[in-house]
């Protein structure tokens, strides 16, 4: 099995993103109370701190914080996609290549994390989480958007004007088009 070269911080702060293999996709947010489902019961699991997440149509992003002592994203995100799958699996049929290697087919095969450096890096992270629905137009005001932490919990940080340049958290101007360039970058308590 091929060993990913990931940065591993106990008590790290890391933004993710994940995508499913068809671009263009609904499933995430047609199927919202599965994912749902597939997440609490991993967090229950495998706990962590989760300061931000948006859910898209065919990605989602999150910022978890690991507990101290521990990193197990790379275990959460594999139940969390594996739960997800099975519960859709009469929905989609996967490829021949992916079906030899008993994959569903549903997500792309890596995720991409980015581990969160400081206090700005961390509010770019929130801020590019809170903007995307908007970045994607799926929205025009980024609390329209119903799969997100921010419709509910956004608190005194500060808020950047949804006109503004989005930064993706790795410091690099986010793309302006909607063919979610962003998803390349994927090497494989949310909304009301």
């Amino acid at each position: 099995m091929t060993q990913y070269r990931r940065l591993r911080l106990p008590g790290a702060s890391y933004f993710f993103t994940l995508c499913l293999e068809t671009r263009g996709s609904t499933r995430l947010v047609d199927h919202i109370a599965t994912l749902r489902t597939a997440y609490a019961a991993t967090l229950r699991e495998l706990p962590v701190l989760c300061p931000a997440m948006v859910v898209l149509p065919d990605h989602l992003h999150a910022i978890w914080t690991e507990p101290e002592g521990v990193v197990l994203y790379s275990e959460r995100w594999r139940r969390i996609k594996a739960r997800f799958s099975h519960a859709l699996s009469g929905e989609f049929a996967p490829n021949a290549r992916k079906s030899r290697k008993r994959e569903r087919g549903l997500w792309q095969r890596r995720f991409w994390e980015h581990a969160i450096r400081g206090e700005a890096d961390f509010l770019a992270a929130m801020d590019y989480c809170r903007l995307n629905p908007v970045k994607h137009g799926l929205v025009e005001n980024p609390e329209d958007w119903a799969f997100s932490s921010f419709t509910r919990r956004m608190g005194d940080l500060p808020i950047m004007a949804a006109d503004q340049q989005i930064t993706h958290p790795t410091g690099q101007p986010a793309p302006k088009d909607k063919s979610r360039p962003d998803c390349a970058l994927a090497a494989g308590g949310f909304g009301s």
